[in-house]
């Protein structure tokens, strides 16, 4: 199958599943299947997450500065976008409803406000990281640091956006009260977001950053996080290069934050320093420098705090069972299994095997036949209150065991967006010479008895 058409089946396939997981969580549901709400709120973050972190990724990953002002880009373009919807666009929406229909309308200023916050924190990204991408380690920590908390007491103290109480809708900029009537803009946020907006923008993300890592431009990011001076000695314009990726980064965090705004009404205490340490966490539990890695750490550190409230022994159990898997492979080794599972799907598909029947044996042993769950209570209590204790602890552990990230700096099933590389013309090897190397190609213009003197 050629490659253009096996992407458009992927894209095709990847568009009806985002499309049946979003009518699965409306009010109706995909034939009459739902999801509850708590897991939809959940799904949700978890896709803005992996906005998050496959953009800072490139950044602090692939780039190999160390930025942690992620979430200042996510509150400027979650005000910014907002703001436009509140008080510019319902006139334009009205007057596209009158000709296209309401649902169009929606979709086109939606749209419109989404690039407007990336625009606007794009921007944000350019004036941040001319002066400080110049800086290095720490010194630029604190200062994408310092400018993070700026937006966020910036967005505290305007009442036009709602100030310390939050952005709801249209708000008088000096009494701080909501506007009497809708003539001077929408009374609350319209709430365009949905999981189909979510899960597009998450692999547009995915594919966009990918691309890049991948080009030229992505090869200049990683020389930089090797040895920013031999890639300086080499040529490479390392401060052009990281304020590219930093305002890149930063626009796509404007997008999560334009998607975040238009879902939950945004709040000065949802954008603070804590919020990108989270983003940073994400990263370093998948692996620095893997796009899929920052998939999987976005997923897991937004479903496992909830997760260790309601099954608490299962999280636990399914965590620690991580290092004992990963020691007994180590132990068996590829070469011992079969032919079949050595590589590719079917060591994956052996590995997650395996992990599930210790899983099942394990729980099985622990809490249906020696009851260790109802032991744990009598001593210590509801396990569920200790839930951020064992979720530092689980972190502490792996970053103790495995530093580098579950992934590390490689990717996992992403080798059908790799973007068709034409071979150059009369580049194809034809006639005697075909699959020979031109090193050991005999020169058409050399004398092979001049040679035979020289020698």
């Amino acid at each position: 199958m050629p490659k253009f058409l096996k992407r458009l089946v992927v894209a095709v396939v990847i568009g009806l599943a985002l499309f049946a997981l979003n009518m699965a969580m409306s009010k109706q549901g995909l034939f009459g299947v739902g999801i509850d709400y708590y897991k939809v709120d959940l799904i949700k973050m978890a896709g803005i997450n992996i906005i998050l972190a496959v953009s800072l990724n490139l950044i602090n990953g692939f780039t190999g500065q160390f930025s942690i002002g992620h979430v200042g880009f996510m509150a400027v373009g979650a005000y910014s976008s907002a703001y436009l919807t509140v008080y510019c666009t319902q006139g334009l929406e009205e007057k596209l409803a009158s000709m296209m229909g309401a649902n169009a309308a929606a979709i086109i200023v939606f749209v419109l406000v989404i690039l407007a916050g990336a625009l606007a924190a794009a921007i944000a990204g350019l004036l941040v990281g001319i002066p400080t991408l110049r800086l290095r380690g720490d010194y630029l920590a604190i200062a994408t640091l310092g400018f993070a908390e700026i937006i966020r007491i910036l967005i505290t103290n305007i009442n036009k956006v709602g100030a310390a109480t939050g952005f709801r809708g249209c708000v008088d900029s000096v009494t701080g009260v909501t506007c009497p009537d809708a003539s001077m803009g929408r009374l609350t946020i319209p709430a365009y977001t949905n999981f189909m907006w979510i899960g597009t923008f998450a692999v547009i993300t995915i594919v966009v950053i990918y691309n890049i890592v991948k080009s030229d431009t992505g090869r200049a990011l990683i020389s930089i996080r090797e040895d920013e001076l031999a890639a300086q000695a080499m040529g490479v314009n390392t401060t052009r290069f990281k304020v590219t990726a930093f305002v890149i980064s930063a626009a796509f965090a404007g997008i999560a934050g334009a998607l975040y705004g238009h879902w939950r009404l945004p709040h000065p205490a949802d954008f603070t320093f804590v919020r990108s340490f989270e983003i940073i966490i994400m990263i370093v539990l998948g692996g620095m420098g893997s796009i899929t890695g920052s998939i999987l750490g976005a997923v897991v550190i937004t479903i496992l705090p909830e997760y260790l409230r309601s099954n608490p022994y299962e999280v636990v159990l399914l965590l620690t069972l991580i290092p004992i898997v990963a020691i007994l492979l180590r132990v068996v080794g590829r070469d011992r299994l079969p032919k079949a599972l050595r590589a590719g799907l079917g060591y994956y598909a052996f590995v997650l095997v395996a992990y599930a029947l210790l899983f099942v044996i394990a729980r099985l042993v622990l809490i249906n036949v020696l009851s260790l769950d109802i032991q744990l209570q009598r001593v210590i209590g509801d396990i569920s209150n200790y839930r951020l204790v064992i979720y530092s602890a689980l972190l502490i552990g792996m970053m103790l065991t495995r530093p580098q990230g579950v992934f590390g700096g490689r990717e996992f099933g992403f080798s059908w967006l790799k973007r068709a590389q034409r071979r150059p013309e009369g580049d194809e090897p034809s006639g005697a010479t075909a699959g020979v190397s031109i090193a050991e190609r005999d020169d058409p213009t050399s004398d092979p008895g001049k040679d035979l003197e020289n020698r």
